[in-house]
């Protein structure tokens, strides 16, 4: 083993030189822990350690002869809690893809976050803690806010001073000879804006009936607004179809976020977001605040504390997404949690 890492160090070292002759290598990660407590509002109460989609990865940058730039990237979630001793050895398993941009706009391909999950970015202010907005909007068979597979994706350039166009198919999930499904794909189309205090996205997924989960819809949009350069206030409204809808029923999505910074490095911010199901007292609503302040631009430490209130048929949390650690609700109970976090980007 020691003979294998020492070649590979070796080679690592011989390879590095060349490579950065021929492109822009950059690696980078994310190293984010929180300690929290969990209470599903029934027979669970403990406290744990998670790790919050934290990652390594490499990107690469090379300008070519003709102008344009072609660009890659490698992303792969690291649990910095447990090391792999609760995952799948994997690799990839994040934003992945290959791609050229120019005056054109920019193309690529892999597999990474959809731009309807993309679109959620302006009220994204608990992404990846306790309170992630995904608690609400990302949920059962109509689940969006994803990373597909096998994704092809066109940027425009920007026009009319901060406008972007992106649309995107995934192609088939799972090919193979014993695979039948033939109608599988998803499309999506987005448009964004973002200049000045203005940040605006409005996105529309398609999933074909063949697709993991069914066929299903849905639109979003979501808006921010910096009122002062201290104050950025938001809003998201997201609307959600099934072609099954006897057991999957439609679901809206809406409520309010923001952020203050009332210090040079301190930040406070709050949500609430509530999503109407059309079923018998299948409604949920989350609460979120947290502070968090920054040591300095790649070191952050935060306390949050959030709440989903439950109707007597919806179990949902607000800890299940983006986090190693979490546990099922019970239907009908508020789930209550407190997280203290740390964030290391570098």
């Amino acid at each position: 083993m020691k003979k294998t890492l020492c070649a590979l160090a070796v080679g690592a070292t011989l390879f590095t030189p060349a490579l950065a002759m021929a492109a822009d290598v950059k690696v980078y990660g994310r190293a984010h822990v929180s300690l929290d407590y969990l209470d599903d509002g029934a027979d669970y109460n403990e406290v744990g350690l998670s790790s919050n989609s934290s990652r390594l990865g490499f990107k690469a940058e090379q300008k070519l002869e003709n102008g344009m730039t072609v660009f890659g990237q490698v992303e792969q979630e690291v649990n910095f809690a447990s090391g792999s001793a609760n995952d799948d050895l994997e690799f990839a398993t994040r934003d992945t893809f290959v791609g050229l941009k120019g005056d054109f706009g920019q193309a690529r391909v892999g597999r990474f976050d959809s731009p309807f999950k993309v679109a959620r970015g302006p009220v994204n202010f608990f992404g990846d803690q306790l309170g992630d907005i995904r608690n609400v909007t990302r949920e059962g068979n109509l689940r969006f806010d994803e990373r597909n597979a096998n994704t092809i994706e066109y940027k425009s350039p920007k026009f009319g001073g901060g406008f972007n166009v992106i649309g995107a198919l995934s192609l088939h999930e799972d090919n193979s000879v014993d695979n039948e499904a033939n109608k599988d794909k998803a499309y999506d189309l987005a448009l964004t804006y973002k200049e000045g205090p203005v940040d605006f996205a409005a996105a529309y997924e398609h999933y074909e009936e063949d697709a993991n989960r069914g066929e299903r819809d849905g639109f979003r949009v979501a808006a921010a607004y910096k009122i002062t350069p201290e104050l950025n206030f938001g809003g998201l409204y997201q609307y959600l179809t099934h072609d099954n809808d006897a057991d999957n029923p439609d679901a809206q999505v809406f409520g309010v976020a923001a952020d203050y910074k009332f210090a040079p490095k301190t930040y406070l911010r709050g949500q609430v977001f509530h999503r109407d199901v059309d079923a018998d007292d299948a409604n949920a609503t989350l609460l979120a605040v947290g502070l968090e302040h920054r040591l300095d631009k790649a070191v952050r430490v935060y306390g949050n504390l959030a709440t989903v209130l439950n109707d007597e048929n919806s179990n949902l949390t607000p800890w299940s997404q983006g986090r190693s650690n979490s546990v099922g609700g019970t239907r009908g109970e508020d789930a209550f949690g407190l997280s203290l976090g740390f964030r290391y980007d570098f």
